[in-house]
């Protein structure tokens, strides 16, 4: 199912053909924050894109050229006591990183969100060392509302444990109006 296309991208449910694509960017996450997505075999990515394609939170983001997963984004509003209220976030191969793919496809995210769910409020939670997210999060006209000392935590590869600030960005349907 196609959620949504730009110039360049689609924005669909996850299918079979994508375990070697979303293998390839979450056997080895970046940042912290991903390590409970990590993939350590071609047979978990295959577990992990049927699991998706069933999750309605979960959107891969590929190319319209040869429909190859590049990223991906997630919306929920499943735990937001309003319902109006969306948790968003993205993930992307970095091969594909500063070409603009990032903000084409959570623009529109976002669109699809705000007209067709009808969203009244977005937001994302974003690490203070995650700069490129942050100047996303910046020319989607968010707004930073606060940071969070030591809000997430996890264990690093070596074990130890490791605690996040993390920043929350948000925006209302009102806003993103005004910016269109």
């Amino acid at each position: 199912m196609i959620v949504t296309t730009t110039p360049r991208l689609i924005i669909r449910a996850f299918n079979d053909k994508d375990a070697s694509a979303l293998f390839d960017y979450l056997s080895s996450p970046r940042t912290p924050c991903f390590q409970d997505e990590k993939l350590n075999s071609l047979e978990e990515a295959k577990d992990e894109v049927r699991k998706r394609a069933r999750d309605a939170s979960q959107f891969a983001v590929c190319l319209k050229e040869n429909d190859r997963v590049i990223g991906h984004l997630f919306a929920d509003n499943a735990e937001e006591p309003d319902r109006n209220t969306w948790s968003v976030g993205w993930h992307f191969n970095q091969r594909y990183e500063g070409m603009g793919y990032a903000t084409e496809s959570v623009t529109a995210l976002f669109n699809y969100l705000f007209s067709e769910k009808q969203a009244r409020r977005l937001y994302a939670y974003v690490e203070d060392y995650n700069f490129g997210s942050q100047r996303l999060c910046d020319r989607l006209h968010m707004r930073q509302e606060g940071c969070f000392k030591e809000f997430v935590a996890f264990r690093t590869e070596e074990g130890e444990e490791r605690y996040d600030n993390t920043f929350v960005y948000a925006i209302l349907r009102k806003d993103w109006k005004s910016n269109g």
